[in-house]
């Protein structure tokens, strides 16, 4: 498969998977569509014209043309400067490596990767919470993120993957957007009574399994195994943690429990203020299990050898009964 290829299959999937619907996907891009036209004709210079076919400012090829052939990638949860050397080291030793392929953002996507923040306000929003209200929430939230980001040395790995000349692509969203659909079909199939059954349906999975294994499986931060989960959310898309004071409107909306990829402190107290429960499903194993929906989509495409590294394990699910 050539790079580009591999990047519009991502896309397309992140698209097919996005909690928001194909319409809001489509009316997103129709609004980055104006906002390009509007712009001068010196500003067009700097825009990133990537973002009228793709709405995932964290997903993008980061070194390469997209011509690339691609035969062997090696896929990871972080590729930062030590994975670009070990692909270069694989390749010296015989495994040739043709794509450093990440989840976390890196280079130019991770810059921007706040402005899919946007997405969590439609999310909120069908689930019942005023657009208003979640957009409201969510904007000091995005600056917040925003200022965050803007010191950061961004380029570091990308420079590394353009000196060796390998190519390098990220896709988070996309990702994150399929593990999300992936759990909550799931829950709303197999209706888990109590929070002790949401931890066992997690742990069917063999990328929590994994994680349990190595001390980092599936835990209630907030409730007991025995409460009721009533209502559930899955919470694990749309670039990072949200607003802490979202909690309150979640509980008026109806919704019981979250299950999430993590929660920072902060957010953790403002849940308990509101009585919400809260599953931490895991960061590293919901990231392997949306990177491995992901794969099976690509393979689907075309034959693709993966050498897993960065806290990844590859399980497919190609072979499964649907």
């Amino acid at each position: 498969m050539r790079l580009r290829d591999i990047y519009e299959t991502v896309v397309a999937a992140g698209i097919g998977a996005d909690p928001r619907g194909r319409q809001a996907v489509k009316k997103h891009l129709g609004r980055t569509q104006k906002k390009y036209e509007e712009l001068k004709k010196d500003e067009k210079e700097f825009f990133d014209a990537e973002s009228l076919s793709n709405p995932y400012a964290d997903t993008r090829i980061l070194h390469g043309s997209g011509e690339a052939e691609i035969t062997t990638a090696l896929v990871g949860i972080d590729m930062d400067v030590g994975e670009v050397l070990l692909a270069d080291r694989l390749s010296g030793g015989g495994k040739k490596i043709d794509l450093l392929l990440a989840h976390h953002p890196a280079g130019k996507a991770f810059a921007n990767f706040y402005e899919v923040m946007d997405m969590q306000a439609e999310i909120l929003s069908r689930l019942g919470v005023p657009i208003n209200v979640a957009e409201g929430l969510l904007e000091g939230r995005i600056r917040e993120v925003e200022r965050r980001l803007s010191p950061a040395n961004h380029t570091r790995a990308a420079d590394a993957a353009r000196l060796l000349d390998i190519p390098f692509m990220c896709m988070h969203t996309p990702t994150d957007n399929m593990v999300a659909g992936f759990l909550q079909k799931i829950f709303e199939k197999k209706k888990p009574d109590t929070l002790g059954d949401v931890l066992g349906i997690l742990k069917e999975l063999p990328e929590y399994r994994e994680a349990a294994v190595n001390n980092a499986g599936p835990k209630v931060l907030l409730g007991s195994p025995g409460r009721h989960a009533g209502k559930i959310f899955v919470d694990m898309t749309g670039g990072t943690e949200g607003a802490k004071e979202v909690f309150s409107s979640l509980v008026n909306s109806g919704v019981n429990t979250i299950v999430g990829m993590h929660l920072s402190e902060d957010h953790r107290r403002e849940a308990e203020k509101h009585h919400i429960n809260v599953v931490i499903a895991g960061h590293i194993s919901s990231d392997n299990l949306g990177v491995n929906l992901m794969l099976d989509e690509i393979q689907k495409k075309g034959k693709l050898n993966i050498v897993e590294c960065s806290g990844f394990r590859r399980f497919s699910r190609r072979s499964q009964k649907k």
